[in-house]
């Protein structure tokens, strides 16, 4: 019984050395010299200071800004997940009017009808740091005006921006808003 033990707790030992620290320590380091920006958290910078990461979606309603799609869970890592909601729910419903609302009052030269689909629904996560290039030509009058730019200048920057289909066929072609923005702040 005591033989058994002490082989037990050997292999444990063992185990949570290789598994839990070795393991780790080795696909960090091979990490951090294949893919050190990925590793580090792909973090963007700006006079020095780092402003975000460009795979997290940061909130603001500053009018010289893109804006980010709705989030279930107001941008905060740590609970991020989706609302669940059903497409009959009564409360997603109200929550979709509402954005709607929004988007027609800052948008008043845009016909409702073109709201695109994504800037009234939350991204699963919550942190979706990417919205359609629709949603990214419906702001470019706001941006614009906002900037005192001329908004063919500001289609071009977002037009730049789409990233196309991964490997040219998973997903949707996108557009990053922190890197569109960091572009818009580069013009000035």
């Amino acid at each position: 019984m005591l033989q058994t033990f002490k082989t037990t707790l050997l292999i444990f030992v063992a185990l949570t050395l290789v598994t839990g620290v070795l393991y780790p320590l080795a696909i960090t380091a091979a990490a951090l010299g294949l893919f050190p920006d990925q590793a580090r958290g792909s973090l963007v910078s700006a006079e020095g200071q780092v402003i975000g990461s460009k795979w997290i979606g940061q909130p603001t309603r500053d009018p010289r800004y893109f804006w980010m799609r709705p989030s279930a869970v107001d941008y905060a890592p740590l609970p991020s997940g989706a609302t669940n909601l059903g497409l009959t729910s009564e409360v997603l419903i109200s929550q979709m009017a509402a954005r709607a609302a929004f988007w027609r009052e800052t948008h008043p030269t845009q016909a409702a009808e073109d709201i695109p689909a994504d800037l009234l629904s939350a991204s699963a996560s919550g942190l979706d740091p990417h919205i359609s290039p629709a949603a990214a030509r419906f702001q470019i009058e706001r941006v614009a005006a906002a900037r005192q730019l001329d908004a063919a200048q500001v289609a071009e920057l977002v037009e730049a921006a789409i990233e196309p289909p991964q490997f040219g066929l998973l997903g949707q072609a996108r557009v990053n808003v922190l890197l569109l923005n960091r572009a818009l702040d580069a013009l000035e």
